[in-house]
């Protein structure tokens, strides 16, 4: 059965570029990512590697730890490390897992027979304090994840866990919001005394104050 949201995220002990990680432990009350990738040296997942290393600013403003996946060994993601920070720019700044046993792979259901039984799939799970699995994606391998994206999902989550509302269609942070309809209009008053616009009954926009 695949990982659900609203699921613990399972807790796991793996090799990583930066010592033995248990997983719990590591993300203590941050919020995470972890992210899968097929294999060491492709092109997209060096890439990818070194935009979320060039993120890091954006990670650390949400409270964000971000770690990455491979199922090659240890020795080899040293070496992968050097071609990413000379292609890219940017060094890795994050740990990265050597799942070589795939226990954390299949743990996860990273990897799909039918796409390529022995390389895992480009997963994302973002996971809050709490170790809740929020957010799920599945990428096949040969297309790269846009990572500002899931920068925006964070802060969707991020938002509607403090606020009673939801986030639109393509919303931004900083954009209207909608008030949830389990919010009633007497005391969306109370929370919301700067007005909304009603577009519909169940459809409340409304400009957060900063």
């Amino acid at each position: 059965m695949s990982l659900q949201l609203g699921q613990i995220a399972p807790d796991f002990e793996q090799d990583s570029t930066e010592g033995p990680i248990r997983f719990h432990e590591w993300l203590g009350s941050s919020w995470g990512v972890l992210f899968s990738h097929p294999k060491n040296f492709t092109p997209v997942c060096t890439t990818e590697l070194g935009e979320v290393a060039r993120l890091k600013p954006e990670w650390d403003k949400r409270n964000v730890k971000v770690l990455g996946l491979s199922v090659d060994p240890l020795e080899a993601h040293s070496a992968w490390g050097v071609d990413i920070e000379e292609t890219q720019g940017h060094a890795l700044n994050f740990p990265l897992l050597a799942d070589a046993d795939k226990k954390v792979s299949e743990l996860y259901g990273m990897i799909h027979p039918q796409a390529d039984p022995t390389v895992t799939v480009r997963s994302v799970f973002v996971i809050d304090a709490n170790k809740k699995i929020r957010l799920t994606l599945t990428y096949p391998p040969s297309a790269g994840r846009n990572f500002s994206e899931i920068l925006r999902v964070i802060d969707s989550l991020q938002l509607t866990d403090r606020e009673k509302v939801s986030t639109p269609v393509n919303w931004e942070k900083g954009q209207p919001v909608i008030i949830a309809p389990s919010v009633s209009n007497e005391d969306a008053k109370e929370r919301y005394p700067q007005g909304w616009k009603e577009l519909r009954p169940y459809l409340r926009v409304v400009e957060l104050k900063d």
